[in-house]
């Protein structure tokens, strides 16, 4: 549900309760979150890279929230958290190759391409990739 997903591409969990944790725990991590109440609207991890570079990962939006900016607005959290809380310069991402539409949003978003293509984390889904993307943060 929703045109981010990636359940046409890849099935099963792509995280647990136990990285979760861990990114959580991490001081070089943040978990970010939008709430209405009780509910959670959507989430984005931040990571301290060092060297002026932070990761941006977990970025998701409830389904039916998808095109209210709910997203841009995470990721404008996460590269303000990258600069305040980790003094990183940059920040940089990774997408499935796959997913051009994603890529596309991102771009948009002030992401660019670097050229580097990263192996997808699961090696059982070996045609897929990672394209790296990268944004400077002002």
């Amino acid at each position: 549900m929703g045109w981010t997903h990636e359940a046409d591409l890849v099935s099963g969990e792509r995280t647990d309760i136990a990285t979760l944790a861990a990114l959580v725990a991490d001081p070089a991590s943040r978990l970010l979150a939008a709430w209405e109440g009780e509910t959670p609207l959507g989430c984005v991890n931040v990571q301290d890279r060092g060297g002026g570079l932070a990761y941006l990962g977990l970025l998701c939006v409830e389904p039916g929230l998808q095109g209210a900016g709910l997203g841009r607005r995470l990721i404008a959290a996460a590269e303000d958290c990258a600069r305040t809380g980790f003094g990183a310069t940059r920040i940089e991402m990774t997408v499935i190759d796959r997913r051009t539409e994603l890529i596309a949003w991102y771009i948009r978003h002030g992401f660019e391409p670097t050229g580097e293509v990263r192996p997808f984390p699961d090696p059982a889904l070996e045609p897929f990739a990672m394209t790296v993307l990268v944004k400077p943060l002002g």
